[in-house]
């Protein structure tokens, strides 16, 4: 593809129309956790820039760049999805993880790079698998604390999210 604010467009959009599928209840439960890396994820993301992790060379627009586009797209859905699928059992969370974590770093990135959108300068790609990493780390934690929070306000919830 030869446009990268297209595809960097295509990105942003196309994972919101799995939005509908994860259920009212998955929505509700795993929003706040979501919402919570998604912001923690683009704090880093300026940070990484700041420092040269990576370079973004396109942006949608002066509001929406790269990163931006990365964050509360591909990465918001994925985490609420991969939540959906492997909350309570974490094997296989991090197992889903480190698949998609390795699948992006591997052949994601470099078609990213080939297309101009974002490259990685001072990070090889085993360290951006690790900053992955630890953010789908900080995603189950934030959730389990939410969780524990939720049940010990109201201990119907016990019942209601099993």
């Amino acid at each position: 593809m030869k446009k990268p604010k297209l595809l960097l467009i295509l990105l942003l959009v196309l994972p919101w129309l799995s939005f509908p599928i994860l259920g009212r209840r998955t929505i509700i439960r795993f929003l706040p956790a979501t919402i919570f890396i998604s912001v923690i994820s683009k704090i880093l993301y300026a940070i990484g820039k700041k420092r040269r992790w990576w370079s973004f060379y396109t942006k949608v627009n002066p509001i929406i760049s790269g990163d931006t586009a990365f964050v509360f797209g591909p990465f918001f859905l994925s985490a609420l999805w991969i939540l959906k699928l492997t909350y309570g059992r974490f094997p296989l969370f991090l197992i889903v993880n480190i698949i998609v974590h390795i699948l992006f770093d591997v052949w994601g990135l470099k078609l990213l790079k080939q297309t101009r959108i974002v490259k990685l300068v001072k990070l090889n790609p085993f360290q951006h698998f690790l900053f992955l990493q630890f953010r789908a780390l900080l995603l189950y934690s934030v959730q389990l604390l939410i969780e524990k929070i939720r049940k010990h306000k109201n201990p119907l919830l016990n019942k209601i999210s099993q």
